[in-house]
């Protein structure tokens, strides 16, 4: 199954974020999001792969971060998720097969049920967590994305694609272990 995804569709909060939502004084939302996460979405496009957000809410900050990781297809306050996902896989031409979606409510369910790869995080709604085909380690904002994108990667035999980019300037005199071998699918 992991082989032929190509196509990674967040939801935001409780999956970029820890799913907490603070308000400044004048009334604008703040969100921490993930470092490891947004490099990791940077290294699933570096791969030549697809992304977009699906959020059920909208938020100035989730297109700024959006836009910061590369991401260009931000779909926000989808209350009803299943027919936005429809229009993320016609835009990119992609069979739902092909998805991967990371969620952790009730309301990724529909979701979850029809792409190829559903992820919900560590600390997703019991219900998500079942439905999941993997649920993270790590929660929401603090590394499940990037711990699900090096998954399919690494299954994929692409990570060392992403790892060659940095080991590739590395010395040759380094010990072995500093250098990775070419991974095998």
């Amino acid at each position: 199954m992991l082989d032929r995804i190509d196509l990674l569709i967040l939801d935001v909060d409780g999956v970029l974020t820890d799913g907490r939502i603070i308000y400044d004084s004048r009334g604008a939302d703040v969100k921490a999001f993930n470092v490891l996460d947004g490099q990791g979405v940077k290294y699933w496009l570096r791969v030549g792969h697809e992304a977009a957000i699906l959020s059920g809410r909208a938020s100035r900050t989730i297109r700024i971060r959006a836009g910061d990781i590369g991401i260009e297809a931000v779909y926000e306050n989808a209350k009803d998720k299943l027919p936005v996902l429809e229009k993320i896989l016609k835009r990119f031409g992609r069979a739902a097969d092909r998805a991967c979606y990371i969620g952790d409510d009730l309301v990724d369910l529909p979701v979850m049920a029809r792409v190829g790869f559903a992820v919900a995080t560590a600390g997703a709604a019991p219900e998500a967590r079942r439905m999941a085909h993997y649920v993270t380690r790590s929660g929401g904002g603090a590394g499940a994305v990037r711990e699900t994108i090096e998954l399919i990667l690494r299954y994929q035999g692409r990570w060392g694609d992403v790892l060659n980019r940095y080991t590739d300037q590395l010395p040759d005199d380094l010990p072995a272990l500093r250098r990775p071998r070419k991974e095998q699918p």
